[in-house]
């Protein structure tokens, strides 16, 4: 463990499972009092009680991200306990595979309630606290999907379209407070969340195996990959960057076309 986010306190998002819960321990590592916002009550209670047994400080909040009233509930009770907010993680996100007629309007509300309405209300109460410091911080997780379509997933990738667009008028609205905001947008990711959908499949490893095809590394990208991005952005290393996004995607969105090449 280091000192290096020593009297940080963090808000994350989805943090009880894959990159939030990566995202999670990477902070707590680095000396900073980590909030689990959550709807999985167990998993969430876990990742927190495996801080606090290697010596961080963590707490749970139960928080449907789509609802303003639980994420109200959520940040005050993280000024209670630690009195003060420095960073906010966005990470919490669903998705859904239909063709897009199949689609409804319930779908819609559902996607979009949890990956931009939730990020809407976890800025909208985090930010009066945030901007109190001199430097604070929101990341917002994106996709690839922030950037091209998908069969199959038409509003997912409406949904994060509007992550990228809410991030820079975030930044661009608080920069003079000393709050930078930015974006993460990873590719094929290896979390609980892909593994789930890839199971509901006939063939999940072909089906996997196919998709990485179009990665030029050929390899998912790690929950770890994201966590260490996201403290990166959340510090002065990064203290000139603010509403723009980073990739992490292996290379997927280098090329419109891309074929695998030998090794030399």
């Amino acid at each position: 463990m280091t000192d290096k986010f020593a009297q940080q306190v963090v808000f994350i998002t989805g943090g009880a499972s894959g990159m939030g819960e990566a995202t999670a321990q990477q902070f707590s590592r680095h000396g900073a009092s980590v909030v689990i916002a959550d709807v999985q009550v167990e998993s969430g209670q876990e990742v927190v009680k495996r801080i606090q047994d290697a010596g961080g400080q963590a707490i749970f909040c139960h928080c449907d991200v789509s609802n303003a009233q639980a994420v109200q509930r959520a940040i005050e009770q993280t000024i209670e306990r630690f009195n003060n907010l420095h960073i906010l993680i966005n990470v919490a996100g669903i998705a859904s595979f239909k063709t897009f007629h199949e689609f409804d309007e319930t779908d819609w509300d559902r996607i979009m309630g949890v990956n931009l309405k939730g990020m809407f209300l976890t800025s909208k109460y985090a930010i009066p606290y945030l901007i109190k410091n001199p430097h604070s911080y929101i990341v917002n997780v994106g996709s690839t999907s922030c950037f091209v379509g998908d069969v199959g997933e038409s509003i997912y990738s409406a949904s994060k379209g509007g992550v990228m667009m809410l991030t820079k008028s975030i930044a661009l609205e608080y920069a003079a407070s000393g709050l930078r905001c930015n974006c993460i947008c990873p590719g094929i990711t290896d979390t609980p969340m892909l593994r789930y959908h890839l199971n509901t499949t006939d063939n999940p490893e072909q089906i996997l195996a196919d998709r990485l095809r179009r990665v030029p590394t050929g390899t998912m990208v790690q929950p770890d990959d994201i966590a260490k991005c996201a403290l990166y952005l959340s510090c002065d290393d990064s203290s000139s960057i603010t509403g723009t996004h980073i990739l992490i995607d292996g290379g997927y969105l280098a090329a419109a076309e891309w074929a695998p090449q030998p090794h030399h």
